[in-house]
């Protein structure tokens, strides 16, 4: 048998091998004509016109139309000197996601409201590289989150083997130490480099007050002047991000003044770093029992690690602490929340707890988090550093849903959209509609019905990159991928939507041209999440790219949607062509 009937007989050569060049959707044809009235070349003067009108850019001026037709002519034709677009030009223009994408990316919220209006980009267990049993803790997690716009960071304090020092680990697991020093140093090093706004670190504090005076003593020296304590020693109100400009907080929960006089014996559940060392299957089995208590220093076993009884708290310890923690392991969550306070505090709940609160009193979150910040942590069975959905927490208002950076999945992929916003600065104004209460103190339910306040169109119009950003024979070994694009509306129950566009066989550049119509009830809480894949006939459909954008921040038009890998980095390439219209 020859090898040309082998393979066909085995459907290796059953498809047709094409490779075909990216050419204009007939919306961009048609805008192209109307906006040259019908001519071959576009005019600076025009293509301001489509910006203003078609893209409804209504900021856009002279310069900035003559500065995009000046970067087109440089990158396409290498040259400064032609002063008219062609069709292809204006193609290629909105194929380019840096002039043309579909969020602002500027900072461009209002950025002098109190803290507690925003959403704050939040990690948790900022220390770890990856599980949270086993892995080693090092400062390179936290450099890296820190240059990815993410502003709150986490760090567990314990004494060092010696008890003369602290280290930042995973207590009760077999993380290897990182030393604190390194961490603050790397804090100071890489705190504004993506963003000027406030870092928080939160602190798991597990030490006796001598370390703690001494913790107090390495941050002064390692922030200065970048450490924000009150003058008053307790905020009444959160300042702003704007006031906070490049400034680092410290928050945690205030030590007592008097300590217990419990003592923990080496080795035990809760003791510090060097006592005896458990098997992975007692390590997990404990720390499924154990963790949700052990956040942010809300067990009983914490204080029993301050050692001894009656020395008083370290003072200048505790005048570093901006933003006061609490907790609700004394009495009911839904007494936590309401117990009216004259300061600004935060309030550390695991994701199961929300969800119980959400259920049971869902107005009651909103209301506390209108005043004081609420933060959210995963739940202690996600020893592989998994992350829960965030879209809960941000609807009843909770500014620090702390996620695992290293995580990486679907979750984190909204994560990565929310905090695109706003110029990627680590910090989101919150809809109103969470700040506002009504004539006799109502605020926003995120259960009840409402109708349907603003529709959203998107067309699908094609894709391309992925000839430059994969090997040929990465999707198939015989001939070109089949791509499909899947949508989807996340947010609100009553918006969750999705859509998926036809197949496109044998082709690196595939032209949908579909429109998809989502109905939105809560526009200002909705994703949408858009996931390019590639079809398989006998094995599981091959991941092509990602991205999930704020619907509230989505530029209407034609627009060049980049796409971002599995861990969240951007493919060099890879991009979709789609129009989002609202209604």
């Amino acid at each position: 048998m020859g090898s040309y009937n082998y393979y066909k007989m085995f459907g290796c050569f059953n498809r047709k091998f094409k490779v075909s060049e990216s050419q204009p959707p007939p919306d961009v044809r048609e805008a192209f004509w109307r906006y040259t009235d019908g001519g071959s070349s576009m005019t600076a003067e025009q293509l301001l016109k489509f910006l203003v009108e078609y893209q409804k850019e209504e900021s856009s001026t002279a310069e900035d139309a003559e500065a995009i037709m000046q970067h087109v002519f440089h990158h396409r034709h290498h040259t400064d000197k032609r002063h008219t677009f062609t069709l292809e030009d204006f193609f290629y223009f909105l194929f380019q996601d840096e002039l043309n994408g579909p969020i602002d990316p500027r900072v461009h919220h209002d950025m002098t409201a109190p803290l507690q209006h925003y959403f704050i980009y939040t990690g948790h267990n900022s220390y770890l590289t990856g599980n949270q049993l086993s892995s080693d803790c090092s400062e390179i997690p936290i450099i890296r989150a820190l240059e990815n716009g993410v502003r709150g960071i986490e760090l567990d304090l314990w004494p060092n083997s010696t008890k003369d020092n602290i280290n930042v680990l995973h207590g009760r697991t077999l993380t290897t130490p990182v030393p604190l020093l390194k961490c603050l140093k790397s804090i100071k090093e890489h705190a504004f480099v993506k963003s000027p706004y406030p870092v928080i670190i939160t602190l798991e504090d597990h030490l006796t007050p001598e370390l703690q005076a001494k913790v107090a003593e390495m941050v002064t020296q390692v922030f200065g002047e970048m450490l924000y304590s009150p003058e008053s020693g307790i905020l009444e109100e959160f300042p702003s991000p704007e006031a906070l400009k490049h400034k680092i907080i410290l928050s945690t929960k205030p030590p007592k003044e008097y300590l217990g006089s419990n003592s923990n014996k080496e080795g035990e559940l809760g003791s510090s770093p060097g006592g005896k060392y458990w098997s992975d299957e007692e390590l997990e089995a404990d720390y499924k029992e154990n963790q949700s208590e052990s956040e942010d220093c809300e067990d009983e076993d914490i204080d029993n690690m301050q050692q001894k009884s009656g020395p008083l708290a370290a003072p200048e310890y505790k005048r570093l602490i901006a933003i006061h923690a609490g907790n609700a392991k004394k009495r009911s969550l839904r007494e936590v929340l309401n117990i009216t306070v004259d300061r600004a505090s935060r309030l550390s709940v695991s994701e199961q707890e929300l969800e119980r609160a959400a259920a049971l009193y869902a107005t009651d979150v909103v209301r506390f988090t209108q005043k004081n910040i609420l933060r959210v942590y995963p739940k202690g069975t996600r020893v592989t550093s998994s992350n829960f959905r965030p879209i809960i927490g941000w609807m009843h208002g909770a500014q620090m849903v702390a996620f695992n950076m290293q995580g990486y999945g679907k979750s984190l992929w909204m994560m990565h959209g929310v905090f695109r916003s706003n110029g990627n600065c680590g910090y989101v104004k919150k809809p109103d509609m969470l700040m506002k209460r009504g004539p006799n103190g109502e605020v926003f339910d995120p259960k009840l019905p409402i109708p349907v306040r603003t529709t959203l169109k998107v067309i699908v119009y094609m894709g391309d990159g992925w000839r430059l950003d994969f090997s040929h024979t990465h999707f198939d070994a015989y001939s070109p991928p089949d791509f499909y694009t899947k949508l989807y509306i996340l947010g609100a129950p009553a918006d969750v939507a999705k859509g998926k566009t036809r197949i496109i066989e044998d082709d690196w550049a595939p032209y949908w041209d579909q429109p998809f119509t989502f109905p939105l009830r809560f526009p200002e809480l909705a994703l949408l999440r858009i996931e390019v894949r590639e079809y398989d006939r006998s094995d599981k459909d091959d991941f092509g790219g990602q991205t999930c954008l704020p619907v509230r921040e989505l530029k209407p038009g034609i627009r060049s949607i980049p796409l971002y890998d599995k861990k969240g980095n951007k493919f060099k390439s890879v991009r979709l062509l789609l129009r989002f219209h609202f209604e």
